[in-house]
């Protein structure tokens, strides 16, 4: 019986692990064909964030033991688990990124199936892992392409939860060492998995007073907290590995000293987790993605406000309901009927409150209306293997109910399977139809990525790129050159100067770009006795002599004393920017005095109109009537304009330009960017903003920027200053 239930196990689970690989070949052959999507021969990546790991990855292979600087992430696990699978594999490292997020996201099938074991109920786990494995939300963020830590985030706390489970209902040592391990793991792939592990220690806690309550005995489960605490400490890895070991070790030579003692040893560790600070990783999470406010204030220096980046995020921010339902479980019914199934789970097999965690942190993207905001749409996934167990638990036991109403047993069991089948086919049915429209692009196409390699042969590796932080990543990655913000680091303080940089005139501007990165490099090399201020911003204004910001960025417009150049700047100014327009203003359009935003941008891209022999419909309200030269904006009619001007390229993919000049002391000018099909309304600060002027105009300073590679997707100049 045990080797039977081995091999319908094992079948299972390879079913299960070869459905959620070959659904998400899907994208291969959507893109496979598309030349502009591949590179070395090979499809790219589709997410910014793989940049960063791939660049860690890439300077392994290269042999770098030490990075100068560049935040290259030599010493992170997933750049050392690519490298090494790199070394190991025959395929080139573009193939290796590609597809690990498909080999090992998909594993998650096998803690899914364990866990339905454990209540002998196989076919549970089997139709939880066909739908959890292709779940909308877990599709999104670990299909082929998306190289991240996403691919393990659920795997690792979904085999912490059977660990916990099986721990619990055997009471074997072997399975206080592998949650305990497992925890260790976590933390080592993926540092905020802090707060979900903390979780289910706290919940252990709870069935522990429970007990203690009830008079049962629970010295099992003592033993089981102790081994958790020693995994969530806030100490090195190293350090948690070897007590656990060491813990364990004693636990099989000194079994009756261990719990002799199992109350000195639980006072201990929990101690040490609080003495090591332990709450305090939560507490800032919690902060940054439910407590988040619009700005926040530096107070290490002049207690400047910056913008906050979580208000910009779409991951972060409050989604409705019906979204939340669907990228937890594929369609709204889906989702009450895996509820439905989880609730009844745990009320046959109360220790299936064990998962409450993963539930609650997943559920913590929708929040509780008018209590507690949403946390975003990222933490979906926490809840998808657990309301998938939910919707099998929920199937298979309907399933079985209705097949017993036949006299026949064999056919009332054809008809539970067939059952099982039908409901099964109908919840991955949306969830595929959603793979199949999900076509994500990759983050660069070839044609961009050959500037990016352009530019390596150009720029030096010390050389800054000055680019929004969408862009770091992958800038770093190919034209291996530093960058001031990225996808980790772009917090408010560290925006600003590239947010003004960007959209700022030329002068200013350029200062600023200078001042950020020698004031970064600054920082690199201070010793622990040279104080700093909290943002280079504040060490800027001190330096200078300024108190009031607003005095400080107005200085920059005039002959004031530069730092000496250590390294050339580029700027990376690419057509795909021009929608994040406004969202990089905020971060510079503000008062950093008491983070109050000043008056907004106007700011208008159409990309389709209607035209007719008086006026070019833009589009929501705004009219350009070709008689006077005016623009309508809403109510307002024949507002005068201050320039209008025509771009375009010739074949040789050379800038034609006609600028009219029409009202000098209007505020809003109107661009048609012929070859884009687009039209901009914008005014004049933007019109005379770094971006418009050196991307779309080509109008640049030549005592500040010269031009080194201009192409109609991507225009890179260098700063002379």
């Amino acid at each position: 019986m045990i080797l039977r239930t081995n091999k319908k196990t094992m079948i299972y689970i390879l079913l299960a692990f070869a459905f959620s690989i070959a659904i998400r070949l899907i994208w291969v052959n959507q893109f496979g064909g598309d030349e502009q999507s591949r590179f070395n021969d090979q499809l790219m990546i589709n997410t910014n964030d793989g940049y960063y790991f791939a660049e860690g990855a890439r300077d392994i292979l290269a042999g770098v033991t030490k990075n100068t600087n560049d935040l290259s992430p030599l010493n992170h696990v997933t750049s050392m688990l690519t490298a090494l699978i790199a070394k190991i594999l025959p395929f080139s490292f573009e193939t290796i990124i590609l597809y690990m997020p498909v080999f090992f996201a998909s594993l998650v099938v096998v803690p899914i199936i364990l866990i339905a074991r454990e209540f002998d109920k196989l076919e549970v786990g089997f139709i939880a892992a066909l739908v959890a494995g292709i779940a909308w939300s877990y599709y999104n963020r670990t299909m082929v392409g998306y190289y991240d830590t996403d691919m393990l985030n659920i795997v690792f706390p979904t085999v912490l939860l059977w660990s916990l489970i099986w721990a619990i209902d055997t009471g074997e040592d072997k399975y206080f060492l592998i949650a305990a391990l497992d925890s260790i793991a976590y933390r080592w792939w993926y540092p905020s998995s802090y707060a979900i592990e903390f979780a289910f220690v706290g919940l252990i806690a709870i069935y522990i007073v429970y007990q203690y309550i009830k008079k049962q005995d629970f010295q099992t489960n003592l033993l089981l907290i102790s081994f958790m605490f020693f995994s969530i400490v806030n100490l090195d890895g190293s350090i948690r590995f070897a007590m656990i070991i060491a813990f364990y070790i004693l636990l099989k030579t000194k079994r009756e000293l261990v719990f002799k003692y199992l109350y000195y040893i639980f006072t201990f560790v929990v101690l040490l987790f609080f003495l090591t600070g332990g709450f305090d990783p939560i507490w800032s999470k919690l902060k940054g993605y439910i407590f988040r406010d619009v700005v926040f204030s530096d107070t290490k220096g002049l207690g400047l406000h910056f913008f906050s980046v979580m208000q910009t995020v779409r991951e972060a921010r409050e989604i409705p309901f019906e979204t939340f339902a669907n990228r937890i479980s594929g369609h709204i019914i889906t989702f009450v009927a895996s509820l439905l199934g989880y609730i009844w789970f745990s009320i046959r097999y109360p220790i299936m409150l064990l998962a409450l965690p993963m539930l609650g942190l997943g559920f913590l993207a929708y929040g509780i209306p008018g209590l507690v905001s949403g946390a975003g749409l990222r933490f979906t996934i926490y809840a998808v293997p657990v309301m998938a167990l939910g919707f099998g638990f929920i199937v298979y036991e309907v399933s079985k109910l209705l097949g017993s109403q036949f006299s026949n047993k064999k056919a009332g069991l054809i008809m539970s399977y067939i059952l099982m089948v039908g409901f099964t086919v109908g919840a991955l049915y949306p969830n595929i139809q959603h793979v199949i429209a999900y076509k994500v692009p990759t983050v660069f196409n070839k044609n961009e990525v050959n500037t990016l390699e352009k530019l390596k042969s150009i720029a030096n590796q010390e050389d800054y790129v000055i680019a929004w932080w969408d862009y770091g990543y992958p800038i770093r990655y190919y034209s291996n050159v530093k960058t001031l913000i990225d996808g980790g680091k772009h917090d408010g303080a560290e925006n600003f100067p590239v947010s003004f940089a960007l959209n700022n005139a030329q002068i200013p501007a350029s200062k600023m770009a200078r001042l950020d990165v020698e004031y970064t490099e600054k920082r690199f090399h201070l010793d622990n006795t040279t104080k700093w201020t909290g943002s280079n911003i504040e060490q800027m204004m001190l330096d200078y002599g300024h108190k009031n910001p607003d005095e400080f960025l107005a200085s920059l417009n005039s002959d004031i004393e530069m730092p000496s150049k250590t390294r050339d700047i580029y700027f990376y100014l690419p057509s795909r920017m021009m929608d994040y327009i406004p969202t990089i203003d905020r971060f510079s359009n503000l008062k950093m005095q008491t983070g109050k935003a000043k008056d907004s941008i106007f700011f208008y891209v159409a990309s389709s109109y209607k035209e007719d022999e008086t006026q070019v419909d833009l589009g929501n309200g705004i009219v350009i009537n070709k008689q006077g030269a005016t623009i309508n904006i809403g109510n307002d009619n024949n507002i005068p304009l201050r320039e209008l001007a025509i771009t375009e390229y010739d074949k040789n993919l050379i800038l034609h330009k006609n600028i009219q000049k029409i009202d000098s002391e209007a505020e809003l000018s109107v661009i048609f960017m012929k070859n884009y099909n687009k039209f901009l309304v914008l005014d004049k600060r933007i019109y005379d903003s770094t971006y418009i002027q050196l991307f779309v105009l080509e109008n640049y300073d030549k005592e500040l920027f010269e031009p080194v590679i201009l192409n109609p997707l991507v225009k890179i100049y260098k700063l002379k200053i």
